[in-house]
């Protein structure tokens, strides 16, 4: 693997701006934002007065930590447009989530809106190695999902060229990695380890093909599932983070030559960590909840949005913005399994630390009485052995790890290779929780 760092003259003058000159510029730009939303969007305006602030009440940064929260809820409660803050005959385009528990939440963007995303998507590709010419495997969905658009335009923005694949037909994004020789794959991560897994069953070897970039977001990864896939797909692998209700992907991407975490694009997304309890502000380097305020969004601006990812905030590195540590779960995705809380990514993080395990994983959790029961399904790499005695090792080996580093105790199958269920578009569904049926 080949890192790219960019040259000193390939970076825009904000990217190496000094923290007095990025401050500087967001609490010019969030006064804007607050008053923008205070007088166009009448939610905003009856939930500053409920809170009994104005946006002329923004004398520092550290001012903002007293204006309200915004969340799913609310954006819901304003369906479809209600959260707009320009005539709808401004938006130029309308983004919405899935709505799989409720009404899905809509986004809208002006021309401009649009613009500030293709950019920060082509800043975020170029901080991942990439450059103009180059041509980029695009497999998130499109649609309505951010994913695939937001992926498209930031691409050629930079100058790259696309291949607009979209998620499915794993033979066919094969054959076309084969043929059109990309540089550069965005995709989310559970899906290419499900398009490495096509190249070896047609016999090919990933780490051979044309991709030397890979760029993984729409769903949290562990360091573990980072060095599997560089391993197999021969790749740099780089994680873009962004969600629909602040802009779509693009809001922090890491830079290639460090991969200590996506830096956030500052200049446009103001970032807080909460206590997920309380609400309040937690200073750098504490984990909690992460926290968004839009600086620059025009169609729809976002006040204090509260993700539900559960991060930190850490120092700049390779560029002057601060970066967000690995996402360690959702505060709305943690399971409380007999008194002990759990994030499914604790469970990735041991599967992909057995060599003879793939990946893939499945947890279910039940109740027997008033007992909380859970079980994990894995499955083996191929060409590992599935002598019952062998199985069974591996079995005692995932239970025992869960036992210690978790302190759930749970029963595991291990199975055959390719036993478990892939997602071949979106997110790979990790937990299936029957207790709340």
């Amino acid at each position: 693997m080949t890192v790219r760092a960019p040259a000193p003259g390939e970076l825009e003058p904000i990217e190496t701006a000094s923290r007095d000159e990025v401050q500087a510029l967001q609490i010019e730009r969030l006064r804007w934002s607050l008053a923008h939303a205070y007088e166009n969007v009448p939610h905003y305006r009856q939930a500053f007065d409920a809170k009994g602030v104005h946006p002329n009440d923004l004398k520092s940064l550290d001012d903002l930590r007293h204006f309200p929260f915004t969340t799913k809820a609310d954006l819901r409660a304003n369906y479809p447009f209600g959260m707009f803050a320009v005539p709808r005959e401004q938006v130029a385009r309308v983004h919405a989530s899935s709505g799989t528990t409720g009404k899905p939440t809509v986004v809208g963007y002006t021309l401009q809106d649009i613009d500030t995303w293709a950019t920060l998507v082509a800043r975020s590709i170029r901080a991942s190695g990439g450059r103009a010419g180059d041509i980029v495997h695009v497999a998130y969905g499109y649609g309505l999902f951010t994913g695939g658009l937001g992926a498209h335009y930031g691409a050629e923005k930079l100058g790259c060229t696309v291949i607009p694949m979209s998620g499915g037909q794993t033979e066919k994004q094969v054959q076309l990695i084969q043929d059109f020789k990309p540089d550069i794959i965005m995709v989310t991560p559970s899906y290419m380890q499900v398009i490495v897994e096509e190249f070896q069953r047609q016999g090919l070897d990933p780490a051979a093909s044309s991709l030397k970039v890979g760029i993984f977001g729409a769903e949290p990864w562990t360091e573990a599932m980072r060095a599997e896939i560089e391993a197999k797909a021969g790749i740099d692998a780089v994680d873009i983070y962004g969600l629909s209700e602040v802009i779509g992907p693009g809001v922090a991407n890491e830079c290639i030559e460090a991969k200590d975490g996506p830096v956030i694009w500052e200049d446009h997304f103001y970032p807080e960590i909460i206590d997920p309890e309380t609400g309040e502000v937690l200073p750098d380097g504490e984990e909690g909840e992460l926290v968004f305020t839009s600086l620059t969004k025009q169609a729809m601006p976002i006040v204090r949005y509260r993700t539900r990812d559960l991060t930190r905030l850490l120092p700049p590195t390779a560029r002057s913005f601060r970066r967000m540590g690995k996402i360690v779960g959702r505060s709305d995705d943690m399971l409380i399994i007999r008194g002990v809380n759990l994030f499914p990514m604790q469970v990735e993080e041991i599967v992909l630390s057995h060599e003879h395990l793939s990946g893939q994983y499945q947890i279910q959790v039940s109740r027997d009485g008033t007992l909380d029961e859970m079980s994990v399904r894995c499955e083996l790499q191929p060409g590992a052995s599935t002598a019952p005695a062998d199985v069974d090792s591996v079995a005692e080996w995932v239970r025992h790890r869960i036992k210690t580093l978790i302190g759930v105790s749970a029963s595991v199958d291990v199975l055959p290779p390719d036993s478990i269920e892939r997602t071949l578009t979106g997110k790979a569904r990790r937990v299936f929780d029957m207790r709340k049926r």
